[in-house]
C-alpha cells in the first residue's frame, strides 16, 4: 500500500473515533477571526491604518475604482453564501443554522487556497431578495460561493448572479460536486478499463447536484446518460418536466429507458447516486461486469459499500469513513484560487474540466479500486487545481 494510500486509510478510521464533545468543543465560538496583517501598536500606526491617512487611499479608489482590487481585500475575499434551505443532509434548517456549515467553508477556503472569505447567511427564501441582496453588497468582495440553496431555485440565483455580476460566482452544490464526481470516474474508469465516452451512466437525482454532474459529464464525452427524479427516468413521452429538466431530458437517455432504478440500472456501467433514493440490492444485481457505484447521499448512501461491492469493481461515498470519498474540498478551493488568480470574471465549463482533471491526476500514481481521488487533506490539491483552472482561462 502507498504512501497516499496509507494516509486516507489512517484518515478514514480517525473519522470514525470523533465525539460529540469533541465537535461542539471545536465550534464553541465559532470558527473564524479576523486577523491583522500591519499590528496598530503606535499613534503613527493608527495613523496610517485608519484616520487620517486612510482618507487618501479612499479618495484614489473613489477617483479610480480599480484600486480597490490592490488597496482592500475585495479583490481576494470569497464570499460564502446561503440562505440554508438545503443544508448537507439537513435541508432547510434556516439561515442561523446553516451559518456553522458556511463558517467551515470558510475555515476549508483559508487552509487550503489561503483565500480569505466571509461567511453571509439571508434570511429570505425569494431569489429576488436574495440576488438583489447579495448585488449590493458586491462592492465587498470578488467572488461568490453560494451553497445549501434548494433546488431549482439555485439554478436561477446562481445564473442572474453570473448575468449580474462581474466577478466569479459558482454554486458549489451543483458544480464542486460535479468536478469531483468526473475526476473520481476518470480514475474509476481506468481501474476497470472502460473508456469514458463509452460508459451506460444513471444519475438518481435531478436537483441541484445531479443536473450539475449530467451537465459536467456531458461536456467530458459521455453520451449516454439517464438522470431520475423521484417519479423515474427523464424520458420525452413524459407529461410533467419542465424547467431546467426539460432541457436536460432533450440531451440525455438517448435510448429512451423509462421506469426507476430497476429498468435504468439494467447493463449500465456506472451508478451516481446524490438524492435521498435508495437502491434495493436485486437492481445493481443488473449492472454490467465491472461496473462502478457512486453512492453520494448523506449520511446514508443510496446502497451501502459493503452491498454495492458484491456488485461493482468500483464504489465511492460521500462519507469520510469509507475509501473513495467525493469531498467538494477537492474542488472549489483551488477553482475560486484559480479564477482569482487569473482575474477571470466567470468559471466557465473549461475551468471546471481542467479541475477534474488536475484532481484525477493526482491520484494517477497510486490508483487502485479503493484509490480513485487524493484524500481531502492532500495539500497539494488546492495549487494543482489554481494552476489548472488559471491556464484554463
Amino acid at each position: 500500500m502507498s504512501a497516499q494510500q496509507n494516509q486516507a486509510a489512517a484518515e478514514n478510521s480517525a473519522a470514525q473515533t470523533i465525539t460529540r464533545e469533541e465537535i461542539f468543543e471545536a465550534h464553541e465560538g465559532g470558527k473564524l477571526s479576523i486577523s491583522v496583517d500591519n499590528p496598530i501598536e503606535t499613534k503613527r500606526d493608527l495613523s496610517i491604518a485608519y484616520t487620517p491617512g486612510v482618507a487618501q487611499v479612499s479618495r484614489a479608489i473613489a477617483d479610480d475604482p480599480a484600486v480597490a482590487a490592490t488597496h482592500t481585500w475585495a479583490n481576494r475575499l470569497v464570499a460564502v453564501i446561503s440562505d440554508g434551505t438545503s443544508v448537507l443532509g439537513l435541508g432547510d434548517i434556516g439561515p442561523a443554522a446553516s451559518l456553522p456549515v458556511m463558517e467551515g467553508k470558510s475555515a476549508l477556503f483559508k487552509t487550503f487556497a489561503d483565500l480569505d472569505s466571509i461567511p453571509i447567511v439571508i434570511d429570505s427564501k425569494d431569489p429576488d431578495e436574495i440576488i438583489d441582496t447579495i448585488v449590493r453588497i458586491a462592492p465587498t468582495f470578488g467572488a461568490v460561493n453560494l451553497e445549501d440553496i434548494s433546488a431549482p431555485r439555485c439554478f436561477e440565483i446562481e445564473q442572474r448572479l453570473i448575468d449580474a455580476l462581474d466577478m466569479p460566482v459558482m454554486h458549489d452544490d451543483q458544480h464542486g460536486t460535479a468536478v469531483v464526481v468526473l475526476a473520481a470516474l476518470i480514475n474509476a474508469a481506468k481501474v476497470v478499463e472502460k473508456e469514458l465516452a463509452t460508459l451506460r451512466v444513471v444519475i438518481s437525482g435531478a436537483g441541484a447536484a445531479g443536473v450539475a454532474v449530467a451537465e459536467i459529464l456531458l461536456a467530458a464525452g459521455v453520451t449516454d446518460i439517464i438522470v431520475l427524479d423521484s417519479k423515474g427516468a427523464l424520458h420525452p413521452d413524459r407529461g410533467d418536466i419542465s424547467g431546467v429538466k426539460a432541457d436536460l431530458t432533450e440531451r440525455t437517455n438517448p435510448r429512451h429507458i423509462a421506469g426507476g432504478t430497476q429498468e435504468t440500472l439494467q447493463d449500465a456501467d456506472v451508478f451516481i447516486g446524490v438524492s435521498a433514493g435508495k437502491v434495493p440490492e436485486e437492481h445493481a444485481a443488473g449492472m454490467a461486469d465491472n461496473a462502478i457505484i457512486f453512492a453520494l447521499s448523506n449520511p446514508d448512501p443510496e446502497i451501502m459499500p459493503d452491498v454495492a461491492s458484491k456488485y461493482a469493481a468500483v464504489v465511492a461515498t460521500g462519507r469520510s469513513d469509507f475509501p473513495n470519498q467525493i469531498n467538494n474540498v477537492l474542488a472549489f478551493p483551488g477553482i475560486f484560487r484559480g479564477a482569482l488568480d487569473a482575474d477571470a470574471k466567470k468559471i466557465t465549463p473549461e475551468m471546471k474540466l481542467a479541475a477534474a482533471h488536475a484532481i484525477a491526476e493526482l491520484a494517477r500514481e497510486d490508483l487502485s479500486a479503493t484509490f480513485i481521488v487524493p484524500s481531502p487533506l492532500d495539500l497539494r490539491v488546492a495549487p494543482a487545481v489554481a494552476t489548472a483552472v488559471k491556464n484554463a482561462v
